[in-house]
């Protein structure tokens, strides 16, 4: 959604996704921030009297804001005189983002006129109170934060996340083999896309992933998965979804074990990067049970967790905001594909461009269709 210099944001609509540098050097990415109450508080310049006064009756409310809860963003329009103070206050919960050139002021209407939105779990505006209402704004932002209930009843109603679960996907026998063949060969550690200098890198960070992958290059077993696939998974999506996925992306077993380091993948999007862009559904088939924690949470839902049985596959949007809890006992193993069709291998292609070093590039033809007349060689 795009809003033009000086353009206000409608109440109930979705706002434009950023991405912003703090000023104690990170970044955010608004997109993967949903799924709690979100504050952007578009702040004055330190010369107005005015912004002392908002600032500090914002920060009166710090005890409202938590992680889970309620997230707080200060959008500073210049470089403040003490920038040590700005980064000390900053946490998990509070972060103070650099808008000099006045990009994100702009697509928020903020830019001349200082003010205080507030965004719900689907990043959508709920508030948006600027400085110079006749209301008072201080009054009006307490009232609201004070106000806010816990995500989860935010709306009334439980909320659902729109994925399928589809149970009988592979039969015990085949899980078993596929443990039994990790449980023999190992993983490797498991690293996830990254944007860097344009182009698109696999990296490996405890902080924000944590998992063990198993590439499966025997074209047999292969060709049996992807029968599978081809026959249990594909008519379910066609049927619920209305799309139907002709070609599969990897063929992993990922094991994410508490007895090394714990496992679990933070919260992110499968479809954005180069690289990734052409995938369209999701798919986690689980091979065994017997574990705690490492559920899947869709946070512009609620924090409700989803967990398939085993040989039963989790299907969802790629676009879709997920994240994988920590696992805490035992292990989880799972097959990981991603699904898409005919009109996404251009896009694929396309992709190779912008693929960083040690990536590996799409070549096309028949090895990754689900529904090949000929098996093409494996990769």
């Amino acid at each position: 959604m795009r809003h033009d210099n000086g353009s206000q944001i409608e109440l109930a609509d979705p706002v434009p996704w950023f991405s912003a540098k703090t000023i104690a050097g990170g970044q955010i990415d608004l997109h993967v921030q949903a799924g709690r109450w979100i504050v952007l508080a578009f702040l004055g310049r330190e010369t107005d009297p005015q912004t002392a006064k908002e600032l500090g009756a914002l920060m009166s409310q710090r005890a409202l804001f938590d992680e889970a809860h309620l997230i707080v963003y200060g959008i500073l329009p210049a470089a403040p005189a003490d920038p040590a103070a700005y980064i000390a206050a900053s946490c998990d919960a509070l972060g103070f983002l650099i808008d000099y050139d006045g990009t994100l002021a702009r697509q928020f209407g903020a830019f001349d006129s200082p003010r205080t939105i507030v965004l719900d779990q689907m990043l959508r505006a709920v508030a948006n109170i600027a400085w110079d209402d006749p209301n008072p704004h201080d009054a009006q932002l307490r009232g609201l934060l004070q106000s806010l209930p816990p995500v989860d009843e935010s709306v009334g109603v439980p909320m659902v996340a729109p994925i399928l679960i589809v149970p009988r996907v592979f039969e015990f026998s085949i899980c078993d083999f596929l443990v039994e063949l990790y449980d023999s060969q190992g993983g490797v550690e498991s690293g996830f896309l990254l944007n860097q200098d344009g182009k698109t890198a696999t990296v490996v960070d405890h902080h924000y992933k944590r998992r063990q992958d198993l590439v499966l290059g025997d074209v047999s077993l292969r060709t049996l998965l992807r029968d599978r696939i081809a026959r249990r998974v594909v008519p379910a999506i066609e049927r619920h979804f209305q799309f139907r996925p002709t070609r599969m992306d990897r063929y992993l077993v990922s094991c994410y074990d508490s007895a090394s380091g714990g496992g679990y993948f933070s919260r992110h999007r499968d479809n954005l990067l180069p690289g990734a862009r052409h995938r369209r559904f999701a798919c986690s088939i689980n091979l065994n049970g017997g574990y705690q924690g490492c559920d899947l949470v869709f946070p512009e839902f609620g924090n409700r967790t989803y967990r398939p049985p085993v040989g039963g596959a989790v299907i969802f949007s790629t676009s879709t905001l997920h994240q994988v809890l920590p696992i805490t006992e035992g292990r989880r193993l799972v097959f990981v594909p991603f699904l898409y069709g005919e009109t996404d291998v251009a896009q694929r292609l396309a992709d190779n461009a912008l693929l960083g070093a040690g990536g590996v590039e799409y070549q096309g033809g028949t090895f990754d269709m689900l529904f090949p007349e000929v098996d093409g060689p494996v990769p």
